[in-house]
Parts: structure tokens; sequence; C-alpha cells
């Protein structure tokens, strides 16, 4: 198996939707391109959702539009049909389609039980290419409403969705209740059944756990992951949601281990302090606060 790692940014998406404060448009796309000038090849920018439904996205056209495109895959979140039009229209390249499979989070999430969400993906496979359909199975290792779960709760979603003709997944830990153990487990079992699937990972560190977990992950053969600049973000229908594991911290684990992994780290810390000056607050990321683990100080 190859050891790269292949990272994709979902700041634009993930992160900017808990923003309360407006984001103009033109700050988002400065964001989005310091972090595709900084060696990231895919980029989640932004969903095509109801505007009431979250306000910070109602851009989502024109930060498409805005996009530095030569050497980036582009991604945009879509909830139905509606929204995956939108997403063709703007040019994606790929789109994301989140589904619960806990029923009380789908409710809350898209007001719809997790089977209305199948029969959802599978109307949006009449406008594009499976291959261009990503399925997020959100609280994929527990939910807060209703506990944690055992793997083949996943597997049997997984198991419907495949027969529908879909094999891109990402695994995601909504509220960050997954711990190492219970990573390996998962990641293995599930890559164990459906070798030739495409899976991402997609995790929030809720509890601090995010890079235990990503490093369990990793060491179970998983390769791709989500990640937000400076570890912002969250999820506006799950209680005690926070960020997403910081883009920049996790390539620094992985540098670090020497692992390869895309990102230019010195540009990518940049473009987090210069985030944490435009949203105006400290951010969860950790080592845009203290720099490489290799840096030297003066004694």
């Amino acid at each position: 198996m190859d050891d790269k790692v292949i990272m994709t940014d979902v700041t634009g998406r993930d992160g900017f939707q808990m923003e309360k404060d407006w984001i103009a448009t033109e700050d988002k796309i400065n964001v989005i391109n310091e972090i595709i000038a900084a060696g990231i090849p895919r980029i989640e920018a932004t969903s095509f959702v109801s505007p009431k439904a979250v306000p910070q996205m109602r851009d989502a056209r024109e930060v498409i539009k805005g996009i530095n495109r030569e050497s980036v895959e582009v991604i945009a979140l879509v909830p139905n049909v509606k929204g995956a039009e939108l997403a063709l229209e703007a040019g994606v390249d790929e789109v994301n389609y989140v589904l619960s499979i806990s029923e009380t989070h789908n409710q809350k999430n898209v007001r719809k039980t997790v089977g209305e969400s199948i029969e959802g993906v599978k109307d949006i496979q009449k406008l594009m290419d499976s291959s261009k359909i990503t399925v997020s199975l959100a609280t994929a290792f527990g939910c807060p409403f209703e506990g944690l779960y055992e793997v083949d709760k996943i597997l049997g979603n997984i198991e419907t969705l495949t027969a529908a003709g879909l094999s891109r997944f990402t695994i995601a830990d909504t509220t960050g209740m997954a711990n190492p153990v219970q990573m390996t487990e998962f990641i293995s079992t599930i890559k164990k059944h459906y070798p030739q699937h495409y899976f991402g990972l997609h995790l929030h560190n809720t509890r601090g756990m995010g890079l235990a977990n990503i490093y369990a992950a990793y060491q179970a053969g998983m390769r791709h992951f989500d990640a937000a600049l400076g570890g912002i973000g969250g999820c506006p229908f799950a209680p005690g949601a926070s960020g997403n594991v910081s883009l920049e911290d996790v390539v620094h684990m992985f540098e670090f281990m020497g692992v390869p992994v895309d990102g230019e780290l010195p540009k990518l810390l940049e473009a987090a302090l210069n985030m944490e000056k435009l949203l105006g607050r400290t951010l969860p990321g950790q080592v845009m606060k203290s720099g490489q683990a290799d840096k030297t100080h003066i004694a």
C-alpha cells in the first residue's frame, strides 16, 4: 500500500459554515487560494444549501468562481438534487452528499429518515456519474443522541449504498466520539470488506483525540483525510460539536513522522495565522502557536 497521505481541506465548507459573522466572499476566496498555493490538492470549498439554513454559504457560486483551479480538485457539499444541479452549473469536480447513519441526527440535519436520504442520493446519480459522488457517512462512530456504535451499523449502510452503485465514502466522526481502539477496528473492518472502494476520514477534535485517531486510522490503512485550516468548524445540528482536526497540525504530524503528505507546512502556517487575524479570535490549531517541532530558540 502506498504510504502517501492525501489531504482534503474543508475550511471553506465545514469551517466557515459555523461562523456567525458574515465573511466577505473575497476573504473566503483568499483563504482558500492560500491553502491551494500551499499545495493541498483537494478543496471542499462550499455547500449548495438553503441560505436560510446556513447563511454563510449563500455565496457558494461566487466562491467556486474565484478559486484558482489549475492544480486542485474542487468539491462542494450538496443536500439534495437541487443542490447538485447548482453545483454542476458552478462547475465543481465532485459533490459530497452527507447522510447520517443516526436516524436522530439525520432528522435534525436534513429532516429526512436515513432511508429517505439513501433514496435522495439515487436521484443525484441520475444527474451525474457515481464516480463524482462521495457519500459522507456522518456520526459513523456514534451519535450524541443515540450513543456509541458498533462497526456493523456502518457496514450495513455501506452495503446498501454499494448495491446502488456507489463506491466513494467518507467516514465522519461528526462530534468527535471515536477513540483510537474503535478507529482501528472500524477502519480495518471496513477496508477488509470493501478493499476496492475509496474511503476518506473526516474527524472533529471535540474530545482532543483527533490526531491520535488519524494515526490509528493511518496504521489501519487509511490514506485520505479531511481537515480544516486552524481547526475551525463544526456541525450546527449536533450538540458539543467543536472544530475539525487542524490541517496544518495533521500535515506537521505526518511530515515529522517521515510520511509523504501534501502541503507545504510554512505556507499553511502563514495561511492559518492570516485567517486568525481575519476571524479576530484565537484558533484551535496548535502548530500555528508553537511553530514546527524543529524550530529552535535562543537560550
